[in-house]
């Protein structure tokens, strides 16, 4: 099985900054991704930014020039400094990986963490 563990979410103040991580283990054979999404007000899972293993990365239009996500492969880690925080990203953060398992490497499976949550006061 795999388990991703997230950290790093908290309160702070407008303008302010976190930084989340996101770690994966278990029976991983390859990492395709890793991305950090948020749930919207409707309940929904909106992208954030993702990261393409040793390739490029993807932004949300909302956040970009304000957050960075980076990768640290060998610990199976993702990173996401969040810098000039506004009240519209507070929210819950989950992070995202699709790998393939040591189990079987043919499948490509994709795995959510629990969530953490951010909370940015006006």
């Amino acid at each position: 099985q795999v388990q991703l563990v997230e950290s790093g979410g908290g309160l702070v103040q407008a303008g302010g900054s976190l930084r989340l991580s996101c770690t994966a283990s278990g029976r991983i054979f390859s990492i395709n991704d890793m991305g950090w999404y948020r749930q919207t007000p409707e309940k929904q899972r909106e992208l954030v930014a993702a990261i393409i293993r040793g390739d490029s990365t993807n932004y949300a239009d909302s956040v970009k020039g304000r957050f960075t996500i980076s990768e640290d492969n060998a610990k199976n880690t993702i990173y996401l400094q969040m810098n000039n925080l506004k009240p519209e990203d507070t929210s819950v953060y989950y992070c995202n990986v699709r790998l393939r398992s040591s189990v079987n490497p043919t499948v490509m499976h994709a795995y959510w963490g629990q969530g953490t949550q951010v909370t940015v006061s006006s």
